[in-house]
């Protein structure tokens, strides 16, 4: 907004050129956001205590320490992320890209699907929510929606076309059938960062990390010089995404502060399906999908071994791990949290590594 409004006074006022920059804006909206977060979280914090009673409710057939340590916490969390991310996103991008409007189609209307299931588990007092069936046609339908209209922005001669790491010239074509493709991209990241919402701090860092590395990606993409330079398939207007990005890092901080140990809040749906379908959505605009699997890793692992669990469980009644995801299994082996989410941590910087080294290992 503030884009829009200034920049056309740019070559009067030499001050608003700086709103003409991807740069400039993309850290005003981590700021903002950040600001945002911290300043209304106690207040968001105490709106979520006053209908849940009793906070989230706590399986009890997962790990005994949760029924101890966890209880009482309200959840719905994802609503503080969103009330930073959507406001700076807003103000500080260029509201006439169709990407931007695109993602952030992905990330409310998945958002919006959490908050759903959130409110029926604590108004319910169980953990059930929305019935999966119905979650997956929600997020197939909007998926799909954000899919073709994202195709239809990008060039012609690559929309339909997966691009693969580290081989410059080669393209799969997907031909009409990519839109399904890209709808499954946000599909599954947005249930794989769900998934691994099970501890304090354990999905956002990651997701951060995640969205750290695609903003740089966004940006390079959508710079035709930097593109032809690191030989990568240009998308022109994607660098404005890395606006949305940086929002999300500075949302994400501001959530951080309250999830640290011992969590004042806990994410929920609300803020895993949304923060993991804006990074599918990404994903597919900049044409980085399998770059997506590659940086969000531990996301692709923790789903996997909840896949492996329920189909070795059906075919012999046995389990591969104690308990999946995988950091409930480490739990159930007696490692503490702050270990299982420090080394998880570490781990998705690694990823986030290899992941950034697609970009020039071509």
């Amino acid at each position: 907004m503030i884009y829009n409004l200034l920049s056309p006074f740019s070559e009067g006022f030499i001050l608003f050129n700086l709103f003409r920059y991807v740069t400039f804006r993309s850290g005003a909206a981590c700021m903002t956001a950040l600001f945002i977060s911290l300043f209304f979280g106690n207040a968001i914090i105490r709106w979520l205590r006053s209908f849940q009673n009793g906070g989230q409710p706590i399986r009890t057939d997962g790990p005994e320490g949760h029924l101890l340590t966890k209880k009482g916490t309200p959840t719905m969390g994802g609503v503080l992320m969103l009330a930073g991310l959507v406001p700076a996103t807003l103000l500080w991008a260029d509201l006439r890209n169709g990407f931007v409007w695109a993602v952030l189609l992905v990330t409310l209307s998945y958002g919006a699907l959490g908050f759903w299931d959130d409110w029926l588990k604590v108004t319910k007092r169980n953990t059930k929510g929305v019935s999966g069936t119905m979650k997956l046609v929600v997020q197939a339908g909007v998926g799909l929606i954000a899919a073709i209209w994202i195709t239809s922005l990008q060039p012609s001669g690559m929309a339909f076309k997966l691009s693969i790491p580290f081989l410059k010239d080669t393209m799969l074509n997907f031909s009409i059938l990519f839109p399904v493709v890209a709808m499954l991209v946000m599909m599954g990241a947005s249930n794989a960062v769900n998934l691994t919402d099970g501890l304090d701090g354990l999905a956002t860092v990651p997701v951060l990390l995640a969205a750290a590395v695609f903003g740089l990606i966004a940006y390079l993409v959508g710079n035709r010089v930097f593109a032809d330079y690191l030989q990568l398939n240009g998308v022109p207007g994607t660098a404005e995404l890395a606006v949305f990005l940086s929002a999300l890092i500075g949302a994400g901080l501001g959530f951080l502060w309250f999830n640290a140990p011992p969590a004042a809040v806990f994410m929920g749906d609300t803020g895993s399906l949304a923060l993991g379908g804006a990074l599918g959505a990404v994903a597919v605009a900049t044409k980085h999908e399998i770059v997506l699997a590659i940086v969000g890793g531990l996301f692709v692992v923790e789903t996997v071994s909840v896949i492996i669990q329920v189909f070795w469980f059906k075919r012999t009644g046995r389990r591969v791990f104690l308990m999946a995801p995988l950091h409930h299994h480490f739990e159930k082996k007696g490692w503490a949290e702050p270990t299982i989410v420090i080394r998880f941590w570490i781990i998705a910087m690694i990823l986030a590594l290899v992941g950034l080294s697609t970009l020039k290992i071509r």
